[in-house]
């Protein structure tokens, strides 16, 4: 856990942040804040945990800190250390949900006691949420939906081992065992499509139940649509129908189904029925037949049964399942995964070789892909492919990356580094862009609200974000930025100006200008007065 101390006296935060043993409650870090706008800034950047604050500050008491905190984060525990036994304050402090109110000097006891508890309440309320009740009870909410879309990475050649098979299909309260299992697929044909998109759903949910109910007297039934408008059903026989008649039960059920859609629907089915298969091994080149038979051989029939057995599959003919198992090469390019992108290529080419190194189709199916996908990633980043491959390019405007699959493996993990390299540098100079607006916005505006949210709004990134690739650009944090600007411009000005101290803190950001005259001398060891004096 991490917690943050904020006193606009700085002997009380040091003393407390340094000298009490946090590591003996499980604090991993302690902040330190000087006043109530710094304590933000680092709880705008930190997963602060308890913040332990005092009352009375300049700027901002500790009862607005915990509002301005409950905005943010209403989970962090708030302990509120006074110099004052008032009342009001301890019935604010309370009303605020603060843990604990302690009167100054607080005893190592009662401060440890007081952040152990804010702890246990903090272990309470997570707990609470992770629970296995409440865990059950979301997954519960998104069956559906999660059983849906186990089915579609299945069905798209997503592989998982045995073990996870089994504990996926627990955990969905999915009644199917490895072993032998059908799809049958079902195509809803012209008819439905007088329904407004906005009701094709209910049709399909209706046919869904349909089907559930007439096949589920058999069979377990688990249902998806798929992205070509298909509803797949992979069905598996109950332990106590063995003798129904494997062979041609499908059939009988399917012209039901599609009698009972007829009659209370007013629309036509068209449905291809696989042979039973061994699940999940033989799940998606089975549907990849299934699918294939609609397109190829079924062509513009309609409200037709029929099975893929009369189906000779040409192997030569199969695509490269590599290219499109997910997580797809144009998503790994999309989300900067260049490392899996790395390792997609390879497996890509580990098929080729394996199983299609005399195809010069299958190299050009893989080309192209390859090449689109990172012609893609140029383009959605505002630049073309021949800018950021640079030479790289001749070997595919020539076609000359197609010829084999030797050559296409070296021009795409060639083209892959100088793509990665070139986005690479193109952050780095998006990251620069920032810190100049950041800087400037500040110099122009210091005597104006540059907190990080302000900062953060300005150039339209959260505060967080905007935090990392500040400090990651230059080495310090915006605030440390922030305060030497301010203490340097303040010295300026005491040398070179007349102006009244007060004037000085009121230009450059501080409202209050006794809390400049402490910062100062902490910074400097003298009073901004004390250092006009030295300098004249």
């Amino acid at each position: 856990m991490q917690m943050i101390i904020v006193d606009d006296e700085a002997h009380w935060v040091d003393n407390l942040s340094m000298n009490k043993p946090w590591h003996t409650l499980g604090i991993e870090h302690v902040h330190k804040a000087y006043s109530a706008h710094e304590a933000l800034q680092i709880i705008d950047t930190h997963p602060i945990d308890i913040v332990i604050s005092d009352i009375l500050m300049p700027e901002m008491t500790g009862i607005e800190l915990i509002e301005r905190i409950r905005i943010r984060d209403k989970k962090i525990k708030c302990i509120i250390l006074s110099g004052h036994s008032d009342f009001e304050f301890a019935k604010q402090a309370l009303q605020h949900n603060a843990v604990d109110y302690l009167l100054k000097p607080p005893t190592d006891k009662e401060l440890l006691d007081a952040v152990k508890t804010a702890i246990d309440q903090l272990n309470a309320e997570w707990e609470t949420i992770s629970s296995f009740e409440r865990t059950q009870y979301a997954l519960r909410e998104n069956l559906p939906l999660l059983r849906g879309q186990l089915l579609l990475e299945a069905l798209h050649g997503q592989r998982m081992p045995s073990d996870e098979w089994i504990r996926k299909l627990e955990n969905y309260g999915l009644p199917f065992e490895q072993g032998e299992c059908a799809l049958l697929l079902v195509r809803m044909e012209e008819e439905f499509g007088q329904y407004l998109s906005n009701r094709q759903p209910l049709i399909e949910y209706a046919i869904i139940n349909i089907a559930e109910e007439i096949i589920g007297e058999f069979m377990e039934v688990w249902s998806v649509k798929e992205e070509h408008g298909y509803l797949v059903f992979l069905l598996q026989l109950k332990e106590n129908k063995d003798d129904i008649g494997e062979e041609t039960i499908l059939e009988k059920l399917s012209s039901q189904l599609q009698y009972k859609v007829k009659q209370f629907l007013k629309g036509s089915l068209s449905i291809v029925i696989t042979e039973w298969f061994n699940f999940p091994e033989q799940l998606s080149d089975r549907f990849r037949q299934a699918t294939t038979y609609f397109r190829q051989i079924v062509g513009d029939e309609r409200e037709f049964v029929m099975r893929v057995s009369d189906l000779e599959q040409n192997t030569a003919q199969r695509p490269l399942s590599s290219l499109y198992v997910p997580p797809t090469l144009v998503n790994l390019l999309e989300a900067g995964r260049w490392d899996e992108a790395n390792q997609k290529l390879k497996a890509i080419f580990a098929e080729l070789d394996d199983q299609w190194s005399e195809s010069w189709e299958h190299c050009m199916e893989a080309g192209c892909l390859i090449s689109a996908s990172f012609t893609h990633l140029a383009h959605r980043n505002g630049h073309t492919l021949v800018k950021l491959l640079g030479n790289e390019i001749e070997p595919l405007q020539s076609g000359e990356a197609f010829t084999s699959i030797s050559k296409l493996r070296k021009w795409s993990l060639g083209a892959l580094d100088k793509l990665k390299e070139g986005t690479s540098d193109e952050i780095k100079d998006i990251r620069t862009q920032y810190v100049k607006k950041v800087q400037e916005f500040t110099d122009k505006n210091l005597h104006l609200d540059v907190s990080l949210r302000a900062l953060a709004d300005h150039v339209n990134l959260h505060p967080t974000h905007l935090s990392k690739i500040y400090k990651l650009e230059t080495g310090e944090g915006i605030s440390d930025y922030v305060f030497h600007l301010r203490m340097e411009r303040a010295c300026y000005k005491l040398k070179s100006t007349n102006k009244k101290v007060y004037e000085i803190s009121m230009e450059i950001g501080y409202t209050d200008p006794a809390y400049f005259i402490k910062v100062f001398k902490r910074q400097y060891g003298v009073t901004p007065q004390e250092y006009r004096d030295g300098n004249k």
